[in-house]
């Protein structure tokens, strides 16, 4: 005879049809994975022999079926009434004695003779399969002690088969009702309600880039993130730098955390749970040390590796024994049935005011009426096509959010409940975007948009946007000219270093300023002396996890210049210093008080110069530690650096001098500088400047505006603006031949190669060594490439004279 209860230590993978995929994977890691360190609180499974003998010894399986037959497969209008009815149905059996024997038998091993705590949790046996991630779909009972509540627990487990989510999951994807079971997964509970648990990623879970770890994680118990009802803290991991042993965290965010869910006192089995407020103190930690988060991701890619495919893993943290562990691991379902090569690039053509913003989820665009909806139970006043606005999501949600075309909720992170199934269905979603219930008017055209980075904006009424479908596979590179990206937004790292490219000729390190950071580093070097009030304030609430002002500025950098070398890595990531004039800087927070008025700010105490004056050079302290964590602590060598508006071969020693007695010595550990090739003495004095730095990157804006004389910033005579003009194009040919009499690397970054076919041309035939684009002008840049190297080629790669 089967037996009804098998123990994990006795499961593996190949027992799904037995235990179901959640028991299968537990069973896997206790035997395989044990020898890696990776803990698993021990238990045992109910089987599916034991389900299919509760119904047979209740006589179920006939109301069952017919109840399944009278479901309305249209429009699901009886869904409510038949799942009930079937739960009612089983929920009136009894367990047979011998399931009972062989159930306390288990049970009692687990606790010796005090009565164990245990996690209750459903896991069917067509579930946790690459095709289908059943995630939600079934119960689960937390913190059940004692025979009585056992056994209930998992009568109620076994009803929860017939839970309106999971028929209506079943029906979706193709799965009989009667030939899928219900195995119990009994397990040794973490006390996670006395620290931390969570959940993480194997892959970026927007992008689909396999590169990295995404850990979220919450103050007590997981269900707060599953269901979005707070912001948890988020941490990304890069592999390769992890296997390497460096800090390999190249992002961290601290959530909100609001609630803290914990065991309810003196709580009945059907209301174990309670969310309280979250002290403020421990808002403002971090769930998990450094230590731990690269412990989980170590463990995460090790289980990855043991079932060859990106995995959505589930941790918890003991508070009592402070031990980490895996509670659950499932494939990731979304991005490993995508074809990875194909990308989707949506487009919003007109912005319109903004409603609210959170988190975009996906990278898509959608309009439709918004219906603002408090619960499941008002499924009848939505239509296919509409967009569901709500506080937060759970699985009773699944059967509605299968009509929307997109979702918005005010509450929840990158890993809840209303994240996961919008990828699932492949529509935008935008989560934690507070007061979107109340901004949001019911039965009103709104426009979610997904396309524009991290953070997603509900806008007013119905916004054009256009989709184009990317298939890198037909596209064939260039052979002798590197096609880079320009890139400024950390958030689009990933997404954009899966297009087709050659690496990052220019990351502009003003974006990550001007928006993580927002705020002066001198006025956070000298933030003491601060004698503005209302400044100081405003740094004092935006570093209050700080108490030294510096580190903030040194970690918010490090990070967004870490994800994006992270995201193109191996591929050179060329970071260019900051290059703000004065009457930019001026308008970060405590900005006025360090900057001087200039009366042309484009010429005047910009770039270069700005390194080693008094007035800066605390801040380009900064600057450099920053660089210098990402290269050296999270291990991304293949960031280079770059000087901006050098004005002289001497002022170009004095930078390097600076940033050596920073930390940052040009040639350490192959650390390459280079010099923006943007003014006339750049080039006029081109072999000087390649003497003491290893490559140019011509800055063909600033470059055109001295060479004519134009002041972009003046409106009057912008119009005369040209790169194209002889004199402008004299001046590119110029640095590109010394560069390369000089042996050192030359390349462009500009909108005009990729807007002018034969300004690309002009640049192969010169012999340049790489050009970059805006992401959107990447793909006709590489075209125009193409077919300059193949005239080029025709030609016999000879040099064509500049017209002047």
């Amino acid at each position: 005879m089967e037996p009804f209860v098998r123990k994990f230590t006795d499961i593996r993978l190949s027992d799904v049809e037995t235990v179901g995929g959640k028991n299968a994977s537990l069973g896997e890691m206790i035997s395989h994975l044990s020898g890696d360190g990776i803990r698993v609180p021990d238990g045992f499974a109910t089987t599916a022999y034991a389900f299919w003998t509760y119904l047979d010894y209740n006589k179920l399986w006939e109301h069952l079926q017919q109840l399944m037959q009278q479901l309305d497969r249209n429009d699901f209008s009886n869904l409510q009434e038949i799942g009930a009815a079937a739960r009612n149905l089983v929920l009136r059996g009894a367990i047979p004695q011998v399931i009972t024997e062989e159930i306390l038998a288990a049970y009692h091993a687990l606790g010796g003779t005090v009565p164990a705590a245990v996690a209750v949790r459903s896991s069917a046996t067509a579930e946790d399969m690459p095709q289908a991630s059943f995630a939600g779909q079934h119960e689960s009972y937390l913190n059940v002690t004692g025979e009585a509540a056992l056994l209930e627990a998992v009568r109620r487990c076994f009803a929860s088969l017939y839970t309106d989510r999971a028929i209506k999951y079943r029906e979706d994807n193709g799965f009989e009702h009667s030939k899928v079971a219900l195995s119990v997964g009994v397990q040794l509970m973490v006390r996670a309600d006395l620290a931390c648990s969570g959940v993480g990623f194997t892959l970026e879970p927007e992008s689909g880039f396999r590169d990295v770890v995404l850990l979220s994680g919450v103050w007590g118990l997981g269900e707060n993130i599953v269901q979005g009802a707070v912001m948890p803290d988020e941490f990304y991991v890069f592999k390769p730098t992890l296997l390497q042993g460096k800090q390999a965290i190249i992002q961290k965010k601290l959530g909100d955390k609001a609630h803290t869910l914990v065991y309810a006192d003196n709580a009945n089995d059907r209301e174990s749970t309670v969310n309280k407020a979250t002290p403020a103190e421990k808002r403002e930690q971090f769930v998990l040390s450094d230590a731990e988060v690269l412990q989980l991701a170590r463990w995460a890619m090790a289980i990855e590796t043991h079932y060859e495919r990106p995995m959505d893993i589930e941790w918890a943290k003991d508070g009592i024994s402070g031990e980490l562990f895996i509670l659950q691991a499932r494939p990731e379902t979304i991005h490993s049935r995508e074809h990875a090569d194909h990308q989707q690039e949506y487009t919003l053509l007109e912005k319109g005011v903004c409603l609210v913003k959170g988190e975009a989820i996906g990278n898509k665009a959608a309009t439709g009426i918004a219906r603002v909806l408090q619960s499941p139970a008002e499924a009848g006043r939505l239509q296919p096509g509409d967009i569901i606005v709500t506080h937060t999501t759970s699985p009773d949600w699944d059967p509605l959010l299968k009509k929307a075309a997109a979702i918005v909720t005010n509450t929840g992170g990158r890993t809840s409940h209303a994240s996961i199934v919008a990828r699932e269905l492949g529509v935008p979603a935008i989560v934690g975007a507070l007061g979107a219930t109340e901004q949001i008017k019911d039965g009103a055209y709104i426009t979610v948009s997904c396309c524009e980075g991290k953070t997603g904006y509900v806008y007013e009424g119905q916004l054009p946007f256009k989709a184009t479908v990317i298939d890198p596979g037909e596209l064939v590179m260039p052979e002798g000219t590197e096609a880079k990206l320009i890139i400024s937004d950390p958030d689009q790292a990933f997404r954009l270093a899966m297009y087709p490219n050659d690496g990052v000729g220019l990351l502009r390190m003003e974006f990550i300023i001007t928006h993580a950071i927002r705020i002066h580093p001198m006025a956070l070097v000298r933030f003491d002396a601060l004698e503005d009030a209302a400044a100081k304030a405003e740094i004092a609430a935006i570093t209050r996890q700080y108490p030294d002002k510096r580190r903030f500025f040194i970690d918010k950098l490090s990070q967004g210049i870490g994800t994006i070398a992270a995201a193109f890595y191996p591929r050179e990531v060329i970071v260019r210093l900051s290059d703000f004039k004065t009457n930019e800087y001026a308008q970060l927070i405590g900005g006025k008080a360090f900057e001087p008025a200039e009366e042309n700010p484009m010429l005047g105490f910009r770039g270069a110069s700005r390194y080693y004056h008094p007035l800066y050079k605390d801040g380009f302290a900064l600057e450099c530690a920053a660089i210098k964590a990402v290269r050296e602590d999270m291990g991304l060598g293949n960031v280079k650096v770059m000087i901006p508006f050098c004005r002289t071969v001497e002022e170009g020693r004095k930078v390097l001098d600076v940033m050596a007695s920073f930390g940052l010595q040009q040639g350490t550990d192959g650390l390459e500088v280079y010099v923006m090739a943007e003014l006339p003495s750049n080039v006029l004095q081109a072999a000087a400047f390649a003497k003491i730095f290893d490559g140019f990157s011509i800055g063909s804006n600033d470059l055109t505006q001295l060479t004519l004389g134009i002041d972009r910033d003046s409106a009057l005579v912008a119009g005369i603006f040209n790169e194209n003009d002889p004199a402008a194009r004299r001046m590119i040919a110029m640095m590109i031949a010394a560069a390369k009499e000089a042996g050192v690397q030359v390349g462009l970054c500009g909108q005009a190669p990729s807007d002018l076919p034969d300004f690309a041309a002009f640049l192969v035939e010169q012999g340049i060594n790489s050009i970059s684009f805006n992401h959107d002008a990447l793909l006709q840049g590489i075209a125009n490439i193409r077919r300059a190297e193949e005239r080029n080629s025709a030609t016999g790669n000879k040099p064509l004279p500049v017209l002047i």
